[in-house]
């Protein structure tokens, strides 16, 4: 199993610069390094400033939305970063949530499992360039349908470094989950506990048959909220209010992905707690409900034996890189030395 770190992005609080974890991760021996986006930092330019500032480490989106740029967009993008990079980036990629792409965007959610499958075909034909790119989905129709009438099919105008960029894609439910195991290279789970790994079993295996098998390589990603230290109840005190605002604020009553994974994992009545206070108002008793046995499960927390045991747990459930959410120096520091 490798490790990997995700930096994260820009939102709520002052800029800060990503690029020094990396380069420590990457002399600590870290596989990869990650970045996301929400509606603050986007997940390009975080790239590139890492790309730039480290020469071994792989350099990950986790995730690129697809609403905020076209999927040829996003082959370019590819295209670029692993050019300037040396052949080390991992492109994520993921729908997001209807808040973000309806209210974010202006992009209707609408049908999200079929959108992410034209997407990553788009992208790949792309970065092939197996001649002038022209389809004709549902959701995407290149060249575009009506207007001037003046567009056709282009090329990417340069050859990739490499045309099989990796994908990598973020999904929690069953079909989406499916989906990321039939057309990508690896799977970016959010929230994702060892206990219940066999939850994801099924749609893994369904997407698998689906390819004609489990392809040599494929990635388990997940991604860990991470804060180490001697004192156990300040650590999970550390990545308690992350959890809270996922389990509880990212999303509706209708419509919360992560309070219904959470709930699958046995805890609908605490994510139901968390949910009503955090849409409440009531940010604090939010924090306050998540339990400490649902924060054990889905995050690493504690001294470096404790975290050495749940990197175990990991490995023995099945992932191949675990990706720790952290921007703390120590915290990535003990991670390396619980991995050696």
């Amino acid at each position: 199993m490798r490790l990997g770190l995700h930096v994260g992005h820009w939102l709520g609080g002052a800029p800060a610069d990503p690029a020094p974890l990396a380069v420590l991760a990457e002399e600590l021996g870290y596989d990869s390094v990650w970045v996301s986006e929400a509606w603050g930092s986007d997940a390009v330019s975080m790239a590139a400033w890492i790309a730039a500032r480290t020469s071994r480490i792989a350099v990950g989106t986790a995730v690129l939305q697809l609403a905020a740029r076209t999927p040829a967009a996003a082959a370019m993008t590819a295209a670029t970063l692993d050019a300037l990079s040396g052949g080390r980036l991992r492109l994520g990629l993921g729908t997001s949530g209807p808040q973000v792409v309806e209210g974010w965007h202006g992009v209707p959610f609408d049908d999200p499992i079929g959108w992410t499958r034209e997407y990553v075909e788009v992208v790949r034909a792309a970065l092939r360039r197996d001649g002038p790119l022209a389809y004709r989905g549902r959701h995407v129709r290149l060249p575009a349908e009506g207007g001037t009438g003046l567009g056709k099919p282009l090329k990417l105008g340069f050859p990739p470094l490499r045309p099989e960029v990796p994908i990598y894609l973020a999904a929690l439910g069953p079909r989406n989950v499916a989906l990321a195991a039939e057309v990508a290279d690896g799977w970016l789970p959010f929230l994702f506990s060892p206990e219940h790994a066999e939850l994801f079993r099924g749609s893994l295996e369904e997407g698998f048959g689906r390819r004609g098998g489990r392809p040599e390589g494929f990635d388990v990603a997940p991604i860990a909220f991470a804060a180490a230290g001697e004192d156990l109840a300040a650590c999970r005190d550390a990545v308690r209010p992350q959890l809270a605002l996922y389990v509880g604020g990212m999303g509706s009553r209708e419509r919360n992905f992560y309070d219904r994974l959470v709930a699958r994992y046995g805890y609908e009545r605490e994510a139901r707690e968390v949910q009503e206070a955090f849409l409440g108002g009531r940010r604090a008793d939010a924090v306050a409900a998540v339990p400490d046995r649902l924060v054990d499960e889905v995050a690493l927390v504690g001294p470096v034996p404790a975290l050495r045991e749940r990197l175990e747990a990991y490995r023995e459930a099945g992932v191949s890189t675990l990706v720790a959410s952290t921007t703390d120096e120590a915290t990535v520091r003990a991670l390396a030395r619980a991995m050696g």
